[in-house]
C-alpha cells in the first residue's frame, strides 16, 4: 500500500458502506423471518397438489432457505469489511503518530513516487541520524505492510466468499478479516502437509494435519482452499499412501488408531468443498471423475475409485459431482465384469493392497460400497443414481431372464437399482473382526432410504421434507417388486430390514392402497390421500411378501408396526375433522371409512405378526424379546410423527389437505395410541414368558382391535363428534376383518415364505 493512500486516506465511503452493509442486514433479518414464518408456513398448509406438490413447494422451502444463507453472508461480508475498515484506520493512526513522532526527532518523511523518504537535519549527528532514520523508516513500512496485508486479505476472502456460489448465497459464517483470512492460511498450510511425500510425513505433522481438518471441516473457504491446493490427484495420493506401512511406518505405528477420525475429517472437507461453485473446484470435480479409472500415480495398485470412495463416506456430496462420479464408476464395473453377472475381482481385496477403509466394516477395496455410503448422505443424487441405466437391452452383455414365462431367456436392460439390488456379485470381504463384512448391501439399503424418501438416511421426516417425486415413487415400486419376485433378496441379508422398513414406513399410505378391498377409485384416493406422487404400481401379492418378509426381523417389524399404528391415529384425526372439505371426504361416510382404516391397518399388522411368528418359531429362531426391545426403541421415534400429518408421500408429513384442516387433535389421539402400542409390546412379551409363543398372531389380533378402537373413539372425542361409542366399535370390527384378511392374504401370496409351506 502506497504511503500517501494510507496516510490521506478519507474513509467516509468504506463507513458508508458498512452503514449500508448493517442496513441491509435490518431488511434481510425481516425478509428471513417473512420467509421462515411467512412464506414456508403458508407452503407447508397450502393446498398443493399434482405437480405442484412436489416441485413447486420444494422450490418454496428452498427459496425461504435461501433468504437465511443471505442474511448469513451479508453478515459475514460486513464483519470483514467493518473489521478491515477498523484495522486500516489503526494502521492509519500508528502511521500519524510514527511521523508526529519522527518529527520531534527533528526527522522528516515525505513522499517519493509510491513510497516514502525519511531524513534527517544536515545538522544531526551522523550516527545518530543515521539510527534514528533507519528506526523510522523501518516502523513505517512495518506499518504500510501491516496494510497492505490486511487490504489484500480482505479482498482475497470477499472474493472467494463471493465465488463460493455461482448462485444463491453461501452459508459461511466469519465474525470478522481475520477469522476468514486465517481459515485461508490454514488451508494452505494443512494442504502443504498432505501434499508432501507420505514416507516424510512425521508424527507432529499428522497430528497437525487432523486437528486442522476436525476443526476447519465445515468451514466453506477452508474446505475449497485445501481441495483447491491439494488437487485432485493429491488427495489419492495422501490418502493412498498414508495407508501403506512401508511407506511411512513411523506414523502407523504412532497414530494408526487415529486413521478412522483423519479418514472422518477429510471425507468432511472435502464433501463441503465440493459444494463450491469456483472455477478450480469444477476443474478440482472433473480430475478426480478421471483419475478414477487410473491407477494412483506412485501408487501401489489401486485405482482412483478405491481411494476416493473411502473419502466419501461422511458428509453431504455435491449432487452433480456424484452423478458423474457414479456413472463413470459403473462404466468401469462393466468393463471389470465384461456386462455379465460375475464378480469384479479387481475390487478383491488381496493381502498386498492398503487397507484404504479405517472404519473397521470392510476393506475399502471395493469403490461402490464408499459411494453407496456418500449417496446415503444425499438423496436427490441417489434418486437419479438408481433410476439411471447400468445397460440397455440393445447393448452386448449377458443379463438375461424369462420375462414371458415361456422358459426362454433373453437380454434385459437393467438400471442401476436391479444391478446392485438383483444381479451384482459383491466381492467377498471382512471386517475389522475378521467376520464377513456387510456394509456393501447394508450401504446400499442406506442409499435406497434415501433415494426413495427424499432425506438422508437414518433421519427422519420433517414438516420440511418434501413429498415423493415420481422419481423416488419409482424406486420404491422397483424394490417392492423385487422383493416381492425374490424375498430371500432380503431375508438372506436380514441387516437391511431397519433401512427397508424406514422406507415402507414412510409409504405407509401407497402399502394402505395396495392392501385394501376397495375398488382402486376416487374414493380410495380420498381414504388414503397422498399429495405427492403415489407409487400407485404396488401389487397387493408384492406388498404381503415384503411384510411378512420384513416382519421376520425386529427392526423391519417395529419400523411399520409402530408406523402403521401413528398413521391410522393421524388418518382418523383427519377423516372425523368437521372442517374437512365435502370434496376431500371419503364417498362412503364416516362408518365405513373408519372400517376400511382399521381393517387395512389390522391387515398389515396380521402379515407382520405371521412374519415375526414365523421368525419365532421358525427356522431363524429369533428371540421374541427383540422383536419387543425393537418396538420400544422407536418410542422416541413415533413421537416425532404424531400430529404431522397424513400422506403427503412421506406417510406422516403433513399434507396440504390435512394442515388445511388440521384440528390439532392428531398429537392427543396419537400419543395416547403410541403409548398403548409401548406398554402393550412390553407386557405381551412378560405375559408370553414361559408360555408357548404361538399365540403370538392371536395376541396382535386382540391387541390391534383395541388399538383401532381406542384411536377410533379418541379421534371422535376430540372432534367433539356424537359417534364416539359407535367409532370405538368400528374400529375395533374394522381390526379384526384386517387381521383375518391377513391370513387369506399371506396363504394366497406368501405361503412358501413360511417354514411349514
Amino acid at each position: 500500500m502506497d504511503f500517501e493512500a494510507l496516510y490521506s486516506a478519507n474513509f467516509a465511503q468504506l463507513d458508508a458502506t458498512v452503514g449500508d452493509w448493517t442496513s441491509m442486514l435490518t431488511k434481510l433479518k425481516q425478509m428471513e423471518t417473512d420467509a421462515r414464518d411467512g412464506l414456508r408456513g403458508k407452503a407447508l398448509k397450502a393446498n398443493w397438489s399434482g405437480y405442484n406438490a412436489t416441485v413447486s413447494r420444494s422450490f418454496v422451502g428452498k427459496t425461504a432457505a435461501e433468504f437465511a444463507d443471505a442474511h448469513t453472508q451479508a453478515t459475514s461480508v460486513r464483519n470483514i469489511l467493518r473489521d478491515t475498515r477498523d484495522e486500516l484506520k489503526t494502521q492509519q493512526r500508528l502511521l500519524k503518530e510514527a511521523v508526529e513522532r519522527g518529527r520531534g526527532r527533528d526527522l522528516t518523511v515525505r513522499v517519493s513516487g509510491g513510497g516514502f523518504v525519511v531524513s534527517a537535519r544536515p545538522d544531526t549527528k551522523s550516527t545518530t541520524a543515521d539510527r534514528d532514520v533507519t528506526a523510522l523508516r523501518d516502523e513505517l513500512q512495518g506499518i504500510l505492510d501491516k496494510a497492505t496485508e490486511i487490504d489484500d486479505s480482505a479482498a482475497k476472502v470477499l472474493k472467494a466468499l463471493v465465488d463460493l456460489t455461482d448462485y444463491g448465497f453461501s452459508g459461511a459464517r466469519y465474525k470478522d478479516r481475520d477469522a476468514a483470512a486465517a481459515a485461508m492460511r490454514e488451508a494452505e498450510r494443512l494442504a502443504g502437509l498432505a501434499g508432501k511425500d507420505p514416507g516424510d510425513l512425521t508424527v507432529e505433522e499428522f497430528d497437525a494435519l487432523n486437528a486442522g481438518l476436525k476443526k476447519y471441516s465445515g468451514d466453506e473457504l477452508f474446505a475449497e482452499h485445501f481441495a483447491e491446493k491439494l488437487g485432485a490427484g493429491g488427495t489419492l495420493r495422501f490418502w493412498e499412501g498414508i495407508n501403506v506401512a512401508a511407506v511411512n511406518g513411523e506414523v502407523g505405528r504412532a497414530r494408526v488408531d487415529q486413521f478412522d477420525d483423519l479418514q472422518k475429517h477429510l471425507s468432511l472437507t472435502l464433501a463441503t468443498a465440493t459444494q463450491a461453485d469456483t472455477l478450480e473446484m469444477t476443474r478440482w470435480r472433473g480430475e478426480m471423475v478421471d483419475l478414477g479409472s487410473q491407477p494412483v500415480p506412485k501408487g501401489h495398485g489401486q485405482m482412483g475409485f478405491q481411494v476416493m470412495s473411502n473419502l466419501m463416506r461422511w458428509g453431504n456430496f455435491e449432487d452433480g459431482f456424484l452423478k458423474e462420479y457414479g456413472s463413470a464408476l459403473m462404466r468401469m464395473e462393466k468393463k471389470l465384469i465384461g456386462n455379465g453377472p460375475r464378480e469384479a475381482t479387481a475390487w478383491s481385496q488381496t493381502g498386498f493392497t492398503p487397507l484404504l477403509n479405517r472404519t473397521g466394516t470392510d476393506s475399502g477395496s471395493d469403490p461402490v460400497v464408499g459411494f453407496m455410503r456418500a449417496l446415503s448422505n444425499s438423496p436427490g443424487a441417489a434418486t437419479e443414481f438408481f433410476n439411471g441405466s447400468f445397460v440397455t437391452k440393445d447393448e452386448d452383455h449377458e443379463f438375461t431372464r424369462d420375462t414371458d414365462n415361456n422358459g426362454k431367456k433373453g437380454k434385459i436392460p437393467l438400471s442401476n437399482f436391479q444391478y446392485l439390488f438383483e444381479e451384482r456379485h459383491w466381492p467377498n470381504d471382512i471386517d475389522a473382526k475378521g467376520e464377513k463384512s456387510i456394509a456393501g448391501r447394508n450401504y446400499l439399503a442406506m442409499a435406497l432410504e434415501a433415494a426413495t424418501t427424499g432425506h438422508p438416511a437414518g433421519q427422519m421426516p420433517t414438516p420440511d421434507t418434501p413429498p415423493h417425486t415420481a422419481e423416488q415413487a419409482r424406486i420404491m415400486e422397483s424394490l417392492v417388486k423385487s422383493i416381492g419376485e425374490d424375498p430371500d433378496r432380503l431375508k438372506k441379508h436380514g441387516y437391511m430390514s431397519d433401512s427397508i422398513g424406514q422406507i415402507t414406513s414412510e409409504y405407509l399410505p401407497d402399502i394402505n392402497r395396495a392392501t385394501t378391498t376397495t375398488p382402486q377409485s376416487d374414493g380410495v384416493m380420498r381414504l388414503y390421500p397422498i399429495a405427492g406422487e403415489p407409487a400407485s404400481k404396488l401389487g397387493h401379492a408384492d406388498v404381503t411378501r415384503l411384510l411378512v418378509t420384513l416382519g421376520q426381523n425386529p427392526d423391519g417389524y417395529a419400523a411399520i408396526e409402530v408406523g402403521q399404528k401413528a398413521y391410522m391415529a393421524n388418518l382418523l384425526d383427519y377423516h372425523m375433522n368437521p372442517d374437512l372439505p365435502a370434496e376431500q371426504k371419503y364417498h362412503a361416510g364416516i362408518q365405513l371409512a373408519v372400517q376400511e382404516i382399521a381393517k387395512s391397518s389390522g391387515e398389515v399388522s396380521g402379515i407382520l405378526a405371521i412374519g415375526r411368528q414365523e421368525a419365532v418359531l421358525g427356522e431363524a429362531q429369533q428371540k421374541d424379546q427383540d422383536f419387543t426391545n425393537s418396538v420400544n426403541e422407536r418410542k422416541s421415534i413415533a413421537s416425532g410423527l404424531l400430529g404431522l400429518g397424513i400422506g403427503a408421500g412421506t406417510s406422516f408429513i403433513a399434507t396440504p389437505i390435512a394442515g388445511a384442516v388440521a384440528g390439532g387433535a392428531a398429537s392427543t389421539v396419537g400419543g395416547v395410541i403410541i403409548e398403548q402400542v409401548f406398554q402393550n409390546a412390553e407386557g405381551d412379551h412378560a405375559k408370553r414368558q414361559g408360555h408357548n409363543v404361538a399365540g403370538i398372531w392371536e395376541t396382535s389380533r386382540d391387541q390391534s382391535g383395541v388399538l383401532s378402537s381406542s384411536a377410533a373413539e379418541h379421534a371422535a372425542e376430540a372432534h367433539k363428534a356424537p359417534y364416539a361409542p359407535q367409532a370405538a366399535e368400528w374400529g375395533r370390527t374394522g381390526s379384526e376383518r384386517g387381521f383375518d384378511r391377513s391370513h387369506v392374504s399371506v396363504d394366497e401370496m406368501a405361503k412358501d415364505l413360511l417354514s411349514g409351506k
